[in-house]
């Protein structure tokens, strides 16, 4: 339990009490040594006589007996008012009780607020059989860098001061790519997230995904404007790929998508600080490279993504000579 600030005595000093007590310090001596009423240490004195040591503990201060608590019925019967959505100060009219008699049944059974009332959605977590049955698209807008921003600082003053002039150095888009069964991700930074780059990152994804065996059944986005424009659309029936969407609202139906970005953004775009924005893209292909070829995954057994492609989808037939493969053929600008 923990002991209050001002607390004049601990576990530790109450024995010193009983210790100079046994010792033949008399009762006004000790209290005086320690800061206390003689009938604090006749208590404590007593208390050891009853319990040992551990009556020397502190106790809590709710009272053994408490008259005026509702019988379990009562509060019974105010859980089924709250139940059925009905509000504190209603649930005091209806029953003609106090509002904060209402208030403590309330907080005492977990239902001071209406979202508990609600049952969480199971969680139904999912995983295709096959690489490339399903490929999870997104985008995440970063801010552009021209120096060590407000992430390192922590100093947005000069931040807030260009916004406000205009002079904001602007944003611009992560596209990412992630397979639903592998976890291979593929990611482009473009200039903004309109159906424009949406449609040419699909193409680029779609191909990148193709060089290294997986043949793109689904794509998964969200409602998007850009991934419901007649341009994304038509890019997808030409690749001959069904287009499936996330229910509004729900972005872990999207979850993988969702958890490769936060991997990238603690671990690569805000993992050290750049200085400018084409710095923190050429760091970006090194990174998600070791994220496909050696990051242990924890979905995955400790197993980076590439120990799920098959071996004849990818050049070289050993681990090593497919890695280096891998590396040569993906980013061959990676230093």
């Amino acid at each position: 339990m923990d002991i209050h600030k001002n607390a004049r005595t601990t576990p530790l000093s109450r024995m010193l009490i009983i210790e100079r007590l046994n010792g033949g310090w008399s009762v006004p001596d000790v209290a005086e040594a320690a800061g206390i009423t003689g009938k604090t240490v006749r208590k404590w004195r007593v208390r050891f006589a009853a319990e040992g040591a551990a009556g020397l503990a502190d106790r809590s201060s709710r009272p053994a007996h408490s008259p005026t608590r509702l019988d379990s019925q009562a509060e019974q019967e105010i859980e089924t008012l709250r139940r059925s959505r009905m509000t504190g100060p209603a649930i005091a009219r209806r029953l003609r009780r106090p509002l904060s008699t209402i208030g403590v049944v309330l907080r005492r059974r977990g239902m001071g607020r209406l979202p508990p009332l609600q049952p969480r959605p199971a969680v139904l977590r999912y995983e295709r059989e096959q690489p490339g049955e399903l490929i999870h698209i997104d985008i995440k807008k970063l801010g552009r860098i021209d120096g060590v921003g407000h992430r390192i600082t922590g100093d947005r003053t000069a931040q807030s001061n260009r916004r406000a002039v205009g002079r904001g150095v602007g944003w611009e888009y992560l596209h990412v790519a992630i397979d639903d069964r592998s976890r291979l991700a593929y990611t482009q930074l473009l200039a903004s997230e309109r159906k424009e780059d949406a449609t040419a990152f699909l193409k680029s994804s779609l191909a990148w995904f193709n060089s290294h065996g997986l043949a793109v059944q689904r794509v998964m986005t969200d409602n998007g404007s850009a991934y419901k424009s007649h341009a994304f659309r038509d890019a997808l029936l030409d690749a001959g790929v069904r287009h499936k969407r996330t229910r509004p609202y729900t972005p872990r139906t999207n979850g993988k998508a969702e958890r490769f970005i936060q991997s990238s953004i603690r671990e690569w775009a805000y993992a050290r600080p750049f200085t400018s924005s084409a710095e923190r893209e050429a760091a970006m292909h090194p990174w998600r490279h070791d994220y496909n070829t050696a990051r242990p995954h924890a979905a995955l057994n400790g197993k980076p993504p590439i120990s799920r492609i098959a071996r004849d989808n990818v050049l070289g037939s050993d681990t090593t000579s497919r890695c280096a493969a891998w590396s040569a053929s993906c980013w061959p600008n990676a230093a």
